[in-house]
């Protein structure tokens, strides 16, 4: 289970705005620029003396040409640290495949790409790095946030879906805020179809709408059993049953975990899509 860091304290205390520039950062910004260079020099560092046979390897592969000293000869350690942009992340790739890094350098690597809010992070093998959320997928998203902005009768879907993808993405994750705002986006985005009358509609409501008059709607996608809103209906009961922190009891209450967030604003994501495009519709 991810442990999300907690947001900055003027957010928390509604002085600011998690903003789209809290991330995620795509290529190397500059909060990142000199940590992540300070972290190649130390990998390749020990006990004061430089890898440079090791180093030579990652310059060679990488195509990345040595530095002559005129005291030292040739070095390969301080071209690799004095990279920047998309050529650093090489250079950091590269050290994670060339299995030069300790369990300590890389749990510091792990840290420091999750505090800084990059769009990448170490992969599963712990051998090179990958996407965070890989392109076509938060182009998707993006694409979902501009169609539901430009409808207007998605309310305020494209706010609050931008403001879960924020929340679970973005510096200082906050899961139940993320999961919230994601109901909230479909919500907004399914109300003029599924509850226009119900001005205080929820997804819960809403589904008891589609259970007790589902022949009032179709969708764009076939069922098997001749029930054309399965689907969506299936989706949407499974982001308002997945809210653990939604009521209080005499139990402890169980806030989302990032990951069960996070899959839970691309359910929404989804579904804000269908809402929007018409791809769910009451019938006449």
């Amino acid at each position: 289970m991810t442990i999300a860091p907690r947001p900055r304290f003027s957010v928390r205390a509604g002085l600011a705005d998690a903003s789209e520039h809290d991330g995620p950062f795509d290529d190397v910004p500059e909060h990142l620029l000199v940590p992540l260079q300070v972290w190649v020099e130390q990998v390749l560092t020990y006990r004061g003396s430089t890898l440079e046979d090791q180093a030579q390897g990652i310059c060679l592969r990488l195509h990345i040409a040595p530095y002559r000293d005129a005291r030292f000869g040739v070095r390969y350690v301080r071209p690799l640290t004095q990279k920047t942009g998309p050529q650093l992340l090489d250079v950091v790739d590269e050290m994670l495949r060339s299995n030069v890094v300790t369990d300590s350098e890389l749990h510091l690597l792990v840290s420091m790409l999750d505090d800084a809010g990059s769009a990448y992070r170490v992969n599963e093998a712990q051998d090179g790095l990958e996407e965070r959320v890989t392109p076509a997928v938060r182009d998707a998203v993006r694409q979902t946030i501009a169609d539901a902005a430009a409808g207007p009768a998605a309310g305020s879907a494209a706010d609050h879906l931008a403001a879960a993808w924020q929340a679970a993405y973005g510096r200082g994750p906050d899961p139940v805020r993320a999961y919230s705002e994601a109901i909230k986006a479909v919500e907004c985005a399914a109300h003029a179809v599924i509850q226009p009358n119900n001005a205080r509609a929820t997804l819960g409501t809403m589904l008891g709408e589609l259970r007790g008059a589902r022949h009032k709607f179709t969708a764009a996608i076939p069922s098997p059993a001749g029930d054309p809103i399965a689907p969506a209906e299936a989706m949407m009961r499974a982001l308002w049953e997945g809210q653990t922190s939604r009521h209080g009891a005499q139990t402890s209450t169980v806030p989302e975990t990032l990951e069960a967030a996070r899959a839970g604003v691309h359910l929404a994501a989804a579904l804000v899509q269908w809402f929007v495009s018409g791809a769910v519709v009451r019938t006449p």
